[in-house]
């Protein structure tokens, strides 16, 4: 008999029935949703766990299903990369004739007009023009759209690496990688949703460019460092397979007792699922960094036997980024080797500092676009390419470029992109933007849209409002969603 329904002789009320029956409701919409798309859709591990990682579906038809962001600190010069301005070469040394902004300049020692070091050239069936720095990405020009008009609202680094990552000029907000996962979870059980592959350089503002601010914590970013083993004690202390499980078992146990006792338990839930997930890394991440299976032709086109270190370490990294797009990590983020001055923030010997960031990642970032497609896997993953600011179309001193918040150059390919097209301009200086002017919240908006989500419906209730990634700003960029 069951606890609800005294006497079976008499028949049941609506609410012995609900009683008896409600357990049935739950398995029913369970099954349901593991029917979907296996186990791991519908939010559940093997072990019939809540997990939070767990895919989700989007807003609508996506055309991206992962997104790699190949950050370069420090704020590469459009006007030496990817925005030719052939006035400059005109006016070299000469007195830059345009209003500037000396607010927004780091130093108060402007020089005269500075041309570009490195020459121009169209390439692929858009000829696109891009300088010498880049000879290995100019070949991918066709799977890219290049946006020359993209602005920042803030020209000092950490308030400007905080916007570009989070939406917002202060620490404490939510990342781009942890909103994405956030809304459509992770297609990988073994790793986590969102990776920052460390070349060696944290930006300025440091973890907080990668934080899950006031979401959960479990979508929050996991560093790997460059090397083969990037994560601290991932083998495992016991001495058997056994004695691990029976430890994560009494751990799971007692964690859920807590769980079951606290009115909110997200933070505790989150701890939960960091557990498991670590315990399954502990297997995956070797395998993940074993590099041994890749072929030499893969190893040389990826920059790891090339004779500059900072290729190496980049193309190492590159080449992790795809086998865990692979895997079904779902945003991955780089980060810009060490070791070649301060970054791409060159305020003086423009010429060394600019050819050798660009050395480091140009073959590895080619490397990846091309190796992506020859999978059939850069359809389905976003890269995109982006530094906080530009740099400025005058000198600083006699050899350097300030910082440029008005007017600067970011691309994205594959995705969902329309390969091959330039959106927006600059003045003739490359200082300001003039046509399509873009903004970070438009840049985040087009992201989540080739991911098959809305910006506007993506919000998550904090402080008394509906907070989301692009706040109360933000228009999809049409021009490049192909």
């Amino acid at each position: 008999m069951f606890p609800c329904q005294q006497n079976k002789n008499v028949p049941l009320t609506r609410r012995e029935m609900l009683c008896q029956y409600a357990n049935g409701f739950g398995a029913v919409a369970a099954t349901a949703l593991m029917a979907d798309n296996g186990s791991q859709a519908a939010g559940f591990d093997s072990d019939e766990q809540f997990n939070p990682l767990a895919a989700r579906p989007p807003h609508f038809s996506p055309r991206a299903k992962n997104v790699i962001f190949l950050y370069m600190d420090g704020g590469p010069s459009q006007v030496d990369t990817f925005d030719p301005k052939p006035r400059l070469s005109r006016e070299d040394g000469k007195p830059f004739s345009m209003n500037v902004d000396q607010t927004t300049l780091q130093f108060d020692n402007m020089g005269k007009t500075l041309a570009s070091p490195w020459k121009f050239q169209q390439h692929g069936q858009s000829g696109i023009d891009v300088s010498e720095l880049f000879p290995h990405v100019a070949g991918c020009v066709d799977d890219m759209a290049v946006i020359r008009s993209m602005t920042a609202k803030f020209s000092e680094h950490t308030f400007a690496n905080y916007f570009l990552h989070t939406g917002h000029p202060i620490q404490g907000r939510p990342s781009m990688g942890a909103w994405v996962t956030y809304g459509l979870g992770s297609l990988c059980s073994n790793l986590p949703g969102f990776i920052v592959l460390n070349g060696g350089l944290t930006p300025p503002g440091g973890l907080d460019n990668f934080n899950s601010g006031y979401l959960p914590a479990t979508f929050q970013a996991s560093v790997f460092t460059a090397g083969n083993m990037p994560v601290a004690n991932i083998k495992p202390l016991e001495r058997t397979v056994q004695l691990q499980q029976n430890k994560l078992a009494l751990l799971r146990r007692l964690d859920r007792r807590a769980a079951d006792q606290r009115d909110n338990p997200d933070n505790l839930e989150a701890a939960i699922a960091s557990y498991e997930v670590a315990a399954r890394m502990q297997t995956a991440v070797p395998e993940l960094m074993d590099l041994t299976g890749e072929t030499q032709q893969t190893r040389r086109m990826y920059g790891l036997e090339d004779d500059f270190r900072n290729t190496q370490t980049y193309g190492h990294i590159c080449l992790v980024a795809r086998r865990m797009i692979e895997r079904g990590v779902r945003f991955i983020e780089l980060t810009c080797p060490s070791g070649n001055g301060d970054r791409w923030d060159q305020h003086s010997n423009l010429r060394d500092g600019h050819s050798k960031n660009a050395r480091s990642v140009d073959k590895p970032i080619a490397a990846l676009l091309q190796d992506l497609k020859q999978r059939g896997l850069l359809d389905e993953t976003l890269v995109v390419f982006a530094g906080e600011f530009g740099r400025t179309p005058f000198a600083q001193g006699r050899d350097g470029r300030d910082h440029n918040r008005f007017g600067f150059s970011v691309w994205l390919a594959g995705g969902g992109v329309k390969g091959g097209t330039v959106y927006g301009a600059t003045d003739e200086y490359g200082y300001k933007a003039v046509e399509g002017r873009v903004e970070i919240h438009d840049l985040h908006a087009t992201m989540l849209h080739l991911l098959g989500v809305d910006h506007t419906r993506q919000t998550f209730r904090f402080g008394g409002r509906d907070m989301r990634l692009t706040d109360v700003h933000g228009s999809v960029i049409d021009e490049v969603v192909g």
